[in-house]
């Protein structure tokens, strides 16, 4: 890969879209991560007087944070640390709160002779080995407030830091990392990411952790996907894989079509 004419590319592309929307400059979430660090690369470049930078650790490893930190040093980012434990900790004990008020998990019986109605499931039955994903997906879904909230006050676009590997597959959050304005790496297999994060000068410790979207203690992209980056990297270039790969991706991508699309409209005939 060329990857001088990938980042001058890019990074005119960056531009152009920014000023398509006539806004003034972007902004992106700083994990600490590989992804995000070449969209701070990338950024950096192409305006680097209108690029900020969030980190907003939640419960996470504080290896992340410091990685984010130095991302941001070897650049020159300017970031914001928002802390988002507290808020995620409340909003997480309201929502299951309310949800333990109005339904009750599959297989336990909903007690109706009780004379307290306000202990009376009032709704569906809920499958509790869903819970630590639904807990889980708050995360990055609250960070995307946090973003749209300052692209709405500085006139920014969101940069998405998402790659065609998770894109292909469906790993991202729904309405979380999955939204933004714009995804200038959405295009580039994570071997090419990795390519272009070391000539852009990120530095190398980012480019050799294993990549983790921080959703809990030891989670790992690659865990998640039942498959390494490099068996879907090289199905998606080339169409070569073991049969178990390939009906893995196919699974993953069937599943993730609600996330890849527009949510679908009737099509109405009205007088």
């Amino acid at each position: 890969m060329d990857c001088e004419k990938v980042a001058d590319t890019l990074v005119g592309w960056l531009r152009e879209q920014v000023s398509a929307a006539r806004c003034r400059g972007m902004v992106f979430g700083l994990s600490g991560g590989l992804d995000s660090a070449v969209v701070a690369g990338l950024g950096m470049r192409a305006i680097p007087d209108e690029c900020l930078g969030v980190i907003m650790p939640c419960h996470s490893d504080p290896g992340d944070v410091q990685d984010a930190q130095l991302v941001a040093s070897a650049f020159g980012l300017p970031v914001i640390t928002y802390e988002l434990g507290p808020a995620y900790d409340l909003h997480f004990a309201n929502l299951s709160k309310l949800l333990s008020g109005y339904a009750h998990e599959e297989g336990k019986p909903v007690d109706v002779a009780s004379k307290d109605t306000s202990a009376v499931p009032l709704g569906p039955t809920f499958d509790p080995s869903r819970a630590r994903m639904a807990k889980a997906n708050l995360k990055p879904r609250l960070r995307m407030t946090a973003l749209y909230y300052f692209a709405n006050m500085l006139n920014y676009l969101v940069v998405g830091t998402s790659n065609k590997s998770e894109l292909t597959v469906g790993y991202f959050t729904k309405h979380g990392d999955g939204g933004s304005d714009l995804l200038p790496i959405g295009g580039m297999v994570k071997m090419h990411v990795r390519e272009l994060a070391a000539y852009l000068g990120v530095p190398q410790p980012i480019i050799d952790k294993p990549p983790t979207a921080g959703l809990w203690s030891g989670q790992t992209d690659e865990g998640e996907m039942g498959m390494t980056y490099a068996e879907l990297d090289r199905y998606i270039l080339t169409g070569i894989a073991p049969d178990s790969v390939r009906d893995r991706v196919s699974c993953l991508n069937r599943a993730a079509q609600h996330k890849l699309s527009r949510p679908p409209i009737p099509n109405l005939t009205l007088d």
